[in-house]
C-alpha cells in the first residue's frame, strides 16, 4: 500500500518476536523499525534483526523516571545518548523517544531533545504515552521541539480520551513529518491513532498525497480485524460497516441524488475501497425503498411503495434488521410487480 514505515516489533522480547520482526524485515520493501529500551541487549537484539532503524526510548517524566525506572534525571540523559551513539555506531538510522512527553517538565524535555541531537538521532519522537495531551497543547508542544532539533520530528499519540487522531494531526500542522499509526487504532489501553482516519485526513481534508493507496484501507482493515480478533466498531470512521451506509430517509434521498448531500464529499466509499449501503430500518424513506425495490426487479407504483414502506418502518421500530429477504416479502404481500427473469438480467 506504500506505507513509509513498519514498526515491527520488541526483538529483545522473545525468540519468538526476533523472529517475527526478523521476517518481516527480509519481506518487504517499506522501511522496518524494532523497538528498544535505552539498554545494550535490547540494541543489539534490534541490530541483529535486520531492521534498517531502531527506535529507543526511554521515560522522561518523574513519576516514571523515579517510580519505573529507578533512576535520575541524569542517568535518563547518559543512557539516551549512549544509546543513540550506538545506533548511530552501526549505520542504522536512529529514532529517539521521551517516553511519556507529555506529562514531562517542559525544560527538562527540551534538555533530553537537546543532548540526543547532539548525539546524532535521526528522529525525535513525541509520544503522548498516557493519552492526556490536547490537540492546543500538542501542537504548542511539538512546534517548541522542532526549534530545538535538526532531527527529524515524529509523534505518537494515544486514544484514552479520543483525541488520538486529532492530537497526530496537530502536530504534522506544527512541522512533525510522521505520525505513528495503528491499523484500526489497535494499542495499548484505548489505543493509537487510527491509520485509517489519519491517511484519509491527510488525503482528503488536507488535500495532501500521503503516497498510500487509500483504495486497499477497507481491505487492510479486515485482514488486521480477522487476524487480530478484534471486532470493528460499526460507527468506526472511515471502516466501519456504518461509515458509508445511510438509514434516515432524508440521508438516503439525498445521497440517491447526490452523494456530496450527506457524505464528506472529499472522501467517498470508492477512495477506501469501500461501498455505500442504503440500509433499511424505522427511519428509512420512500426514496431508499423505491431504489432497493427496483434494484431487486420490482416495479412498484407511488402506493405501492408507501405501503412497503410503512412494513419496513414497523418492523425495524420492532428493533429487527430489515434484510433483503423481508423486503421482497413486503414487496410481494403488497402486490408489487416484478420484471420477469429475462429482463432482470439485461
Amino acid at each position: 500500500m506504500g506505507t513509509h514505515v513498519i514498526e515491527a516489533g520488541f526483538p529483545v522480547n522473545s525468540d519468538a518476536e526476533f523472529e517475527a520482526v526478523r521476517d518481516i524485515a527480509s519481506a518487504t520493501s517499506s522501511t522496518t523499525c524494532g523497538l528498544a529500551r535505552v539498554v545494550d541487549g535490547d540494541i543489539e537484539a534490534a541490530l541483529d534483526s535486520g531492521v534498517e532503524m531502531v527506535h529507543t526510548f526511554v521515560s522522561t517524566s518523574d513519576v516514571q523516571i523515579e517510580d519505573s525506572m529507578h533512576a535520575t534525571r541524569e542517568e535518563v540523559v547518559q543512557r539516551a545518548v549512549e544509546s543513540v551513539e550506538r545506533i548511530k555506531e552501526a549505520g542504522a538510522t536512529c529514532m529517539f523517544s521521551p517516553m511519556d512527553a507529555t506529562r514531562t517538565d517542559e525544560e527538562y524535555l527540551i534538555d533530553v531533545i537537546e543532548a540526543v541531537t547532539e548525539a546524532g538521532t535521526d528522529w525525535i519522537n513525541i509520544p503522548d504515552t498516557c493519552g492526556v495531551a490536547t490537540p492546543t497543547r500538542f501542537r504548542a508542544m511539538i512546534e517548541k521541539v522542532c526549534a530545538h532539533t535538526d532531527a527529524r520530528v515524529d509523534v505518537h499519540t494515544h486514544d484514552d480520551f479520543g483525541l488520538a487522531t486529532a492530537n497526530a494531526l496537530a502536530g504534522i500542522e506544527a512541522g512533525a513529518a510522521q505520525a505513528q499509526v495503528s491499523v484500526n487504532s489497535i494499542g495499548e489501553r484505548a489505543g493509537n491513532a487510527a491509520y485509517e482516519e489519519y491517511v484519509m485526513a491527510i488525503e482528503s481534508l488536507y488535500q495532501c498525497d500521503t503516497g498510500i493507496d487509500t483504495t486497499r484501507i477497507t481491505e487492510l482493515s479486515s485482514v488486521v480485524e480477522e487476524k487480530s480478533g478484534m471486532d470493528t466498531p460499526g460507527n468506526k470512521p472511515v471502516v466501519g460497516a456504518n461509515a458509508f451506509s445511510h438509514e434516515s430517509g432524508i440521508h438516503a434521498a439525498g445521497v440517491i441524488e447526490n452523494s456530496d448531500t450527506f457524505e464528506p464529499g472529499v472522501m467517498t466509499p470508492e477512495m477506501v475501497g469501500a461501498e455505500r449501503r442504503l440500509v433499511m430500518g424505522k427511519h428509512t424513506g420512500t426514496h431508499s425503498v423505491r431504489e432497493r425495490l427496483v434494484e431487486r426487479g420490482f416495479e412498484p407504483t407511488d402506493e405501492q411503495v408507501k405501503a412497503v414502506t410503512r412494513r419496513v418502518k414497523d418492523y425495524g421500530a420492532e428493533k429487527r434488521r430489515v434484510t433483503v429477504d423481508d423486503l421482497e416479502r413486503f414487496a410481494e404481500e403488497a402486490g408489487v410487480e416484478r420484471r420477469n427473469e429475462e429482463e432482470v438480467r439485461i
